[in-house]
């Protein structure tokens, strides 16, 4: 296998992540820094452009957005069992505004809109978890745009395991076969 090849099935399977239900790149770790220390949490993948840049919803008011508003750096990780392939993801964050956050919040279904308009912000301490109240008119909704710059594929198969590191040179993906 060539490594477009290998580049094309990346984008399948990272597409399939956020097109078809039950798969297993649908959620992934997310690590950005908080300071000197790294910082993980699982995300869900909602879209994939056609530059391979990933597309998050988050609450505005949550940790990650200060950490990334300070350092927009990360690294996404997405495992699949069944193909004993991973992908490491490194690269940048923008947020997008405008239309864009616009059309975005439009997409989400009525019923899962209330995630973003809790009247706390994410982590705030309560007393039960049944009673958290929630804005009919406000939003904090926002659109984490993960640029990659690099990823890393490694498939482990019987008889040679298959590692490539993937970087990118303006419009370009460039691989580099690795040892596993």
């Amino acid at each position: 296998m060539m490594q477009n090849d290998i580049l094309e099935s990346l984008k399948r399977e990272l597409i399939n992540g956020y097109a078809k239900k039950g798969h297993p790149f649908r959620y992934f770790g997310l690590a950005t820094m908080n300071g000197k220390q790294p910082v993980q949490r699982t995300v869900v993948l909602r879209k994939v452009r056609s530059d391979l840049s990933l597309v998050v919803f988050t609450d505005a008011r949550s940790e990650k957005v200060q950490q990334l508003e300070a350092n927009n750096v990360v690294s996404a990780l997405f495992y699949h069992p069944k193909k004993l392939l991973q992908l490491r993801i490194q690269g940048k964050v923008e947020f997008l505004d405008g239309e864009e956050l616009e059309r975005l919040w439009m997409s989400i279904p009525e019923n899962s809109r209330k995630d973003y308009t809790a009247l706390e912000a994410p982590g705030t301490p309560i007393k039960n978890p049944d009673h958290v109240d929630y804005s009919e008119e406000n939003n904090h909704f926002k659109v984490v745009h993960i640029i990659p710059e690099s990823i890393e594929y490694l498939r482990l198969k019987r008889p040679n395991h298959l590692r490539i590191h993937f970087s990118k040179q303006g419009d370009e993906w460039t691989g580099q076969f690795l040892t596993p």
